[in-house]
């Protein structure tokens, strides 16, 4: 059939077709080409990777022929759409370009209104179109996380890639395609097979948050319906996260990977499998150490929060896991941990929480303390939520005697007059729920402020002491000099 296209259209002389022929120019040529001509000649690589000339027509549509002949048309489309543009020179193939987008359009609508089961043939010719355009390479090249304090990374402009125009309904084919009633799924499973799957995790790290956005509904699709991959999927996320704290620390999807983990969390059945627990400890904990941490905080809370809230047990496992990375130097990460550790706080059951609530609030005590105010703040804010005050209540006196430094001297000493509040509201809570443990409390800290005003002083006295030696020993050596320059005189005369 291709063979009878290209004979059917004019040949026309063309310096890009690199080919050393030379074309016939004459009258009924031009007028051809000048005419009711559908088709061009392009010198354009196909899915098979071949440099060479095709024939680019605007081909029927779905409507204008009979039903018989849909699925060869469908065939002819697919193909069609093998072929890949350079959108970096926006005025070439102009028309070309067109008659591409609106072809994939139509493939859009044939998808979504299949009524019978996709053959084997057309699964395979869908994944090669699909392939063909998606797995590409990726220009620019990823750029560096950059983290700084205090700016807004969401306002940086992303890159967005020129072939978007194409891309975005080459994403839409397929994602309508996997998600079809339509498509037998041991058919497909052939093709849409591990090695494919790990070149769509390698195109989440592209930086067009749009395509990284169909890329997480794809994954997500295809984790849903092909059950077989689902080990698979989650491993290499896995090892994506590995690389990414470990190596890199630069990656652009972790944010959508933790989306989709996310949803495949909350579907784990009870009991969770080692295999998943393993994943929490050894993949999302250590999450928490890069830099760019806000830049995927919120999913990441999310993730950890479902452990929680299905294992309870494994609240102790997260806190611990907390406090390794807790940020000494980042205060903005700083309140990130706070916030989600009053979310884990939020599903945590009283025997766990005896469990870690002594290094815990030895952490939060040294929040209190942060002449960061947005800290101490936060830090006095879990006082607000009820199931952590009652937490707090029930344990008040291992908690108090631990944190009763720290609320004394902000309350004396902060420098932030809301911190300031907040410390002595937090003070009267403890005050009013048991009078004899919070005046035990400050007789200890009293004492405790003696002996270090006593140990002070006791330095200073040694300071000053060691200084008037020193000054002593000083006037000694200068009175000893002084000797020896005189005799030195007396003895020359």
């Amino acid at each position: 059939m291709i063979k009878q296209l290209l004979g059917k259209i004019p040949r026309k002389s063309s310096k890009s077709a690199g080919n050393g022929e030379n074309g016939r120019k004459n009258g009924k040529n031009s007028k051809a080409d000048s005419g009711q001509n559908n088709g061009t000649m392009i010198s354009m690589k196909h899915q098979n990777g071949n440099l060479g000339l095709y024939s680019y027509e605007v081909l029927p549509g779905f409507k204008d022929v009979p039903n018989s002949q849909k699925e060869s048309l469908f065939f002819r489309k697919l193909k069609l759409c093998s072929i890949v543009f350079d959108f970096t020179d926006p005025a070439k193939h102009v028309k070309e370009k067109e008659i591409k987008r609106q072809t994939l359009l139509e493939l859009v609508d044939y998808v979504t209104s299949a009524n019978g089961k996709f053959s084997e043939a057309v699964v395979q010719e869908v994944v090669k179109m699909v392939s063909v355009n998606m797995f590409r390479t990726p220009s620019p090249q990823p750029r560096e996380n950059k983290v700084v304090d205090g700016v807004d990374l969401e306002e940086e402009e992303p890159t967005m890639d020129l072939a978007w125009p194409h891309l975005q309904i080459v994403y839409e084919v397929f994602l309508r395609f996997v998600a079809s009633s339509e498509t037998d799924v041991k058919l497909t499973k052939k093709y849409i097979d591990q090695a494919f799957v790990l070149k769509l995790l390698d195109l989440i790290d592209s930086e067009d948050p749009r395509e990284r956005e169909y890329l997480k509904t794809i994954l997500h699709r295809i984790y849903g319906k092909f059950m077989v991959h689902r080990p698979f999927i989650r491993k290499s996320i896995n090892n994506v996260f590995y690389q990414f704290v470990f190596e890199t620390e630069k990656h652009n999807g972790i944010a959508e990977l933790l989306e989709i983990l996310g949803s495949i969390i909350n579907g784990f059945a009870l009991p969770l499998k080692e295999e998943h627990k393993m994943f929490l400890v050894r993949a999302l904990i250590p999450l928490h150490k890069p830099r760019c941490l806000a830049m995927y905080h919120q999913p990441l809370s999310y993730c950890i929060t479902q452990f929680v809230e299905k294992d309870c047990k494994l609240a102790d496992v997260v806190i611990r896991g907390l406090l390794k990375y807790w940020p000494v130097t980042n205060s903005s990460k700083e309140v990130m941990f706070l916030n989600e550790l009053e979310e884990v706080l939020e599903a945590t059951q009283s025997q766990e929480f005896q469990r870690c609530m002594v290094p815990l609030f030895h952490q939060i005590a040294r929040c209190l303390s942060s002449s960061h105010f947005q800290v101490a703040e936060r830090a006095l804010f879990l006082w607000n939520n009820d199931p952590i005050e009652n937490l707090i209540r029930q344990n008040r006196k291992v908690i108090l005697p631990i944190l009763f430094p720290a609320l004394e001297r902000n309350a004396r000493n902060h420098w932030n007059q809301a911190v300031r509040s907040l410390t002595l509201n937090v003070r009267k809570i403890f005050e009013d729920l048991d009078p004899e443990l919070f005046n035990d409390c400050l007789l200890k800290f009293q004492e405790t402020e003696k002996k270090e005003d006593e140990t002070k002083a006791r330095w200073e006295a040694r300071w000053r002491r060691l200084e008037e030696m020193g000054a002593q020993k000083t006037a000694e050596m200068e009175a000893s000099k002084q000797c020896c320059l005189k005799g030195r005189t007396g003895f020359s005369l």
